[in-house]
């Protein structure tokens, strides 16, 4: 299972939703596929209608910035975060 940490931004926005769940999912797309099927409504908040990640929101796995297909071992840490900037 993958370890899919959320931003507390995020899970204020779902009840119950807690900021570390284990998800057992091949790659990104899936694991938020599995997220909005706990939580409706979590994947139009997570990606757009192209369909991918938000522009405002970053996903890494292991560290790396990650995409919908970047593929998710049993061990892997998925980590959602809200995009910084400023000027």
């Amino acid at each position: 299972m993958a370890r899919v940490l959320l931003p507390q931004a995020l899970v204020r926005l779902f009840p119950g939703a807690p900021r570390a769940t284990d998800i057992a999912a091949a790659d990104v797309a899936a694991a938020i596929a599995a997220l909005d099927a706990r939580w409706p409504g979590m994947r139009d908040r997570l990606c757009d209608s192209t369909p991918a990640i938000r522009r405002h929101l970053n996903v890494f796995v292991d560290g790396e910035r990650a995409t919908l297909a970047t593929p998710l071992r049993a061990d892997t840490e998925m980590l959602v975060t809200t995009a910084m900037s400023g000027g």
